[in-house]
């Protein structure tokens, strides 16, 4: 279990600072982009929750404590069909579907879609994605 935060006071954290933040935590729930507080001597200190693996979660003695900066994005997808495989290329994401291909950009728009009767073969050369379906047919992608 991961537990990544980003301060939201001015100061500098001293080192194993994770375990008395982790011990503050102890017992509580958190979710990804939540923000939370624990008491420091009489000070509330806030920290927004960059990631929680899982999230929900319960924070444990076990749970890894991080700090952090920066934003980290997440973007969850759910599809209806069982996914084959994830290619990844300069331009994005390739997800193939039995009988789909779906292109993605980085950021999970989507690009390119397409379905077939006999879906055999994906791959990925720079920046074109190569489907090859029926008994003979080949197709270039170049988005």
């Amino acid at each position: 279990m991961r537990l990544v935060l980003k301060p939201l006071f001015e100061a500098e954290l001293p080192a194993g600072f994770e375990e008395i933040v982790r011990e503050k935590l102890a017992g509580k729930e958190v979710r990804t982009n939540e923000e939370v507080e624990i008491d420091l001597l009489g000070k509330p200190l806030r920290f927004k929750v960059l990631l929680a693996e899982p999230s929900p979660m319960k924070v444990a003695r076990s749970t890894r404590v991080e700090f952090s900066t920066g934003e980290v994005r997440i973007i969850d997808f759910e599809f209806d069909d069982p996914i084959r495989d994830v290619i990844s290329f300069e331009k994005g994401f390739v997800v193939v579907f039995p009988n789909k291909v779906l292109i993605l950009n980085h950021n999970g728009q989507k690009i390119y879609s397409d379905e077939f009767e006999e879906l055999n073969k994906v791959s990925v050369s720079k920046e074109t994605v190569v489907i090859v379906h029926g008994k003979n047919k080949l197709r270039f992608v170049k988005p």
